[in-house]
């Protein structure tokens, strides 16, 4: 569908983005089924399902391409795939994770709503190598107008025959259905998701077992984020070293990271991984205002804060981002100008995540209140210098003993603002400042 970009020309100087996954988004009626075909769309599974292509063939060329999860953990998505159980007999699962509730996190919805047929697609692909035969779409209940929008997709689909029993007259038969959440962030966990789907509250189930021997309904599941599967017809269609070539080792291809907060030009960027901090953020337009950067939260809240002076040289990738003591995450990417209030910053962060605990861990239930009353009483100004060592201890204490990575969630946003900002909070708690 798009012309592979030489890589000896500097990405940059391309004056656009590959658009590996948001490739349709500049055409006329870019969800449509109509445009989506006449870029090709759906060329990859009715090769597939025509040749009758070995699974393990298409495993094998997901592995080269070194995609991994683009939802936040970053796990390898061919080894992923080939835990599940080919032979078994009876249902399996496949899910997309689109329940993208962390704050700054805005780029799934994107591809929902501009590219739902390349999702689909690789939905359907990716049914066929782990031969699933029901998926589940789990869309966050408050983008309504998407859920609609991806429905219709759905149905679209299903009409032109990919979607359905005996599809294009291969014999693989693969239902796909879009379930909506209700705005609980903690479903964007697999195992609650997977609770979720069965109708139950969103709590994390204990692992093992792993979603791919124990997940639906206890069958075979597979869950991957948006943005991972909707990589996977391009990575067919040109092959898992082409795109591993749009990136750098140990982290293939294109990244979408949602840029917000205190720039010019916020929005989804679609990069190639190991572009530097710098590049991006001139794309997105610079630090508003003319005014300095201050900090940067490169893949989301869950993952450290790094001050400007630490990352404007870092290239954003996995190993990349792992050496400065930070993560791509999901790619939500938060710009602090010089103006901002770290104390500020840090209460709102972790009122969310003491909002957002299911209750089910005690240490995450009860910690992450003693965080946020904590910082409540250093943003009033009525807290003494032993509290910010209190605040440290209880965000140790949360980090690594909860079911699911929301402690370590958490967690993360109080240490990391404490270790490179601390001079903030001692300022509060010396001179009594509060912020109105």
């Amino acid at each position: 569908m798009n012309e592979i970009i030489d890589k000896n020309i500097d990405f940059m100087d391309t004056k656009d983005f590959f658009k590996i996954c948001l490739r349709t988004q500049d055409l006329k009626n870019p969800g449509s089924i109509k445009t989506y075909q006449s870029l090709g769309g759906y060329g990859q599974i009715a090769k597939i399902l025509e040749s009758k292509i070995d699974p393990q063939e298409l495993i094998n060329e997901i592995k080269i391409s070194g995609l991994r999860g683009r939802g936040g953990a970053g796990f390898p998505t061919g080894i992923k795939w080939s835990f599940m159980p080919r032979d078994y007999d009876g249902t399996k699962y496949i899910v997309c994770n689109s329940d993208e509730g962390e704050p700054g996190t805005f780029k799934d919805r994107d591809i929902i709503r501009h590219n739902p047929h390349q999702l689909i697609e690789g939905m359907i692909i990716a049914a066929y190598i782990m031969n699933a035969q029901v998926g589940f779409n789990y869309i966050h209940g408050e983008i309504w107008e998407d859920y609609k929008f991806f429905e219709k997709a759905l149905d679209d689909a299903r009409k032109a025959g990919f979607l359905g029993k005996n599809i294009l007259g291969s014999g693989f038969d693969f239902e796909l259905h879009a379930v909506h959440g209700y705005g609980a962030y903690i479903c964007g966990e697999e195992t609650a998701l997977i609770e979720s789907i069965e109708g139950k509250k969103g709590q994390p189930r204990y692992k093992p077992p792993f979603p791919a021997t124990y997940g639906i309904y206890g069958q075979p599941t597979n869950v991957n984020n948006t943005e991972t599967f909707a990589s996977i017809p391009w990575i067919i269609e040109h092959g898992g070293q082409a795109f591993m070539a749009h990136g750098v080792e140990n982290s293939g291809g294109t990244k979408i990271f949602s840029v917000s907060g205190h720039v010019e030009k916020p929005g989804n960027y679609e990069i190639q991984l190991g572009m530097t901090f710098k590049q991006l953020l001139n794309e997105a337009g610079g630090v508003w205002k003319g005014r300095k950067l201050k900090a940067v939260i490169p893949g989301g809240p869950s993952t450290p804060v790094l001050p400007a002076e630490i990352i404007m040289d870092a290239t954003l990738d996995y190993d990349g981002l792992s050496r400065l003591g930070s993560s791509v995450g999901a790619g939500s990417m938060i710009i602090m100008d010089d103006s901002t209030c770290m104390v500020k910053a840090l209460k709102r962060l972790s009122y969310f995540f003491y909002e957002e605990s299911c209750g089910q861990c005690t240490p995450c239930r009860e910690g992450t209140g003693w965080v946020y009353r904590i910082i409540n009483r250093i943003y009033n100004g009525k807290a003494t210098l032993e509290d910010l060592q209190l605040l440290t201890d209880v965000s140790k204490k949360i980090s690594g003993r909860t079911i699911c990575a929301l402690g370590d969630a958490a967690a993360t946003p109080v240490l990391s603002f404490i270790k490179y900002f601390r001079n903030d909070f001692e300022d509060f708690i010396k001179h009594k400042k509060t912020v109105s």
